[in-house]
């Protein structure tokens, strides 16, 4: 029951990556407030500071850095920010499914949860060759064996750039 439970919980703090939706607020200073989303270098323009690294902090990195970034051309700046579009967690699945491609991981998700964001199943194929690819490990999954109830400890959590292959 505990490891089910830690497998729902989340790992830590949340980490800002590319393509990340992003408000920035400098409290009474509009001008300079804005939304912005992270470019793919990981990192995001604003008035006055320029390019500031955002990709690999947490919001509350991110405002200590904008802080003192903000010094250098405001008294006492206040900064918030919060992360209102999630674009950089994602998981991807090709191969014999209805919809292959790139769908956004928002919370706790597993590969059966994962193949039915996918639509499921085109006619021919192979259930029980599926691929979990991580990084560089690949990890097998027989969904016919996990759907009768035996195997479900393959049935695991997808992480951010895992790629499920169904031959």
């Amino acid at each position: 029951m505990l490891l089910f439970l830690a497998l729902l919980l989340p790992a830590g703090p949340y980490v800002i990556g590319p393509e990340d939706v992003i408000a920035v607020q400098v409290w009474k200073e509009p001008e300079i407030s804005r939304r912005v989303a992270v470019r793919p270098d990981g990192k995001i323009s604003l008035p006055l500071v320029q390019d500031v690294q955002a990709a690999g902090l947490t919001p509350p990195q991110l405002v200590s850095a904008l802080t003192e970034a903000f010094k250098l051309h405001l008294a006492d700046p206040e900064v918030a920010v919060v992360v209102e579009q999630v674009h950089s967690k994602k998981f991807h699945v090709l191969g014999e499914v209805v919809r292959p491609g790139a769908y956004p991981l928002l919370g706790p998700t597993t590969i059966l949860q994962g193949l039915t964001a996918a639509g499921g199943f085109r006619d021919f194929a192979n259930k029980k060759g599926i691929q979990l690819l991580r990084g560089d490990r690949r990890y097998s999954f027989d969904y016919n064996a996990v759907l009768k109830g035996r195997k479900l400890e393959q049935n695991v959590p997808l992480e951010p750039g895992d790629t499920l292959v169904i031959p």
